[in-house]
């Protein structure tokens, strides 16, 4: 998986507040074994006019074509409430989207963006705001992330966000669950061959 350290890219606003995960991706789209094709229907009932996913709306943000490709999502507050599941962040990374800014997360996923190596800011509402308006009258400048200097930069504002250490280490080396697990391959290893038969 590839790691985050810095990114300069255009974004998206889309600043609804609580957004579920169901809004996110649909549960009729949960089918898939793998991390992968599920962009096709992020946000779906928005993007799209009819139920298969082959007419979108061409008034929803995400189809505007000033906003094609863009990195960053720009969320409401409580974004990607709702249930646990893992596929929203899988959707969102399928899409593209690397980094979200927004005021406020559900726990649970916030903790599986980071698992799927997206990167989940924190800012202030006045700065989502900016933000929002910023992308729509300049919607191909670019909001700077460095995520190890902690500091998000667009236009002519700076706010400096809040991520815990373990967090961004992960983030930084590249590492979800699996791969930290794997790190200590070795060390697992040892203290099994320490546990009675019973145990193994």
């Amino acid at each position: 998986m590839s790691e985050i350290s810095h990114l300069s890219a255009t974004a998206v606003p889309f600043i609804k507040a609580n957004v579920d995960t169901d809004q996110l991706l649909p549960k009729q789209f949960l089918t898939g074994i793998t991390k992968t094709g599920y962009g096709k229907h992020l946000f779906h009932d928005w993007r799209y006019l009819d139920l298969k996913g082959e007419q979108k709306n061409p008034d929803f943000v995400l189809n505007l074509p000033q906003f094609k490709d863009a990195k960053i999502l720009i969320a409401g507050a409580n974004f990607g409430c709702g249930s646990s599941r893992e596929h929203a962040p899988w959707a969102i990374a399928d899409f593209g989207i690397k980094v979200i800014l927004a005021e406020s997360y559900a726990d649970i996923f916030y903790n599986n963006c980071i698992n799927n190596l997206i990167l989940p800011i924190v800012l202030s509402a006045g700065t989502i705001k900016y933000a929002a308006d910023f992308v729509t009258r300049h919607p191909r400048a670019e909001i700077d992330v460095d995520l190890e200097l902690q500091i998000v930069l667009v236009g002519e504002r700076t706010e400096v966000f809040s991520i815990e250490k373990h967090h961004k280490t992960n983030l930084l080396s590249g590492l979800d669950s699996i791969a930290q697990s794997l790190m200590l391959e070795q060390e697992i290893a040892s203290h099994e061959a320490t546990l009675p038969n019973w145990l193994k």
